[in-house]
């Protein structure tokens, strides 16, 4: 049985060790701060799915009333392909629809062929003609 909700601050560290284990690479955002800040912000954005208490699968649903991203479509290894990753989705993009949001985004690395074909059965399509530009900022 797959509980779908959303985090709590209490999950952080959790999430963050489960992205190690089930996330392809990790970012500048991925350390508590950048995870408690998200949930702060957004306390819908981050939704997690249980199995018997154990994080098997996250998504982040972001928006930020102009568009809806998604980010960190993750599932443990040994629970792919049981529904997970598609009951995460439907949940993210209920709540895309519940604020109003037209069109989902997803961001996905290029050389991750097993995500590129998760997001184009869930019914996204790649939009070549678009390029991610970045500028991390570093603290001081």
């Amino acid at each position: 049985m797959i509980k779908i909700r959303t985090a709590v601050p209490t999950d952080t560290d959790d999430v963050l060790a489960f992205w190690k284990e089930a996330a392809e690479g990790m970012s500048i955002t991925d350390d508590r701060d950048g995870v408690t800040r998200l949930i702060e912000r957004d306390a819908d954005a981050l939704i997690l799915a249980e199995s018997d208490g154990v994080l098997v699968g996250s998504v982040i649903a972001g928006y930020d009333g102009w568009r809806c991203s998604l980010y960190r479509l993750a599932v443990l290894p040994s629970h792919r392909r049981q529904g997970i990753a598609t009951a995460l989705l439907e949940a993210a993009e209920q709540r895309f629809r519940a604020v109003g949001g037209r069109r989902g985004d997803a961001m996905v690395l290029e050389a991750n062929e097993r995500a590129q074909h998760a997001w184009s059965a869930a019914g996204y399509e790649r939009e070549d003609h678009w390029r991610r530009w970045v500028k991390s900022f570093r603290r001081e």
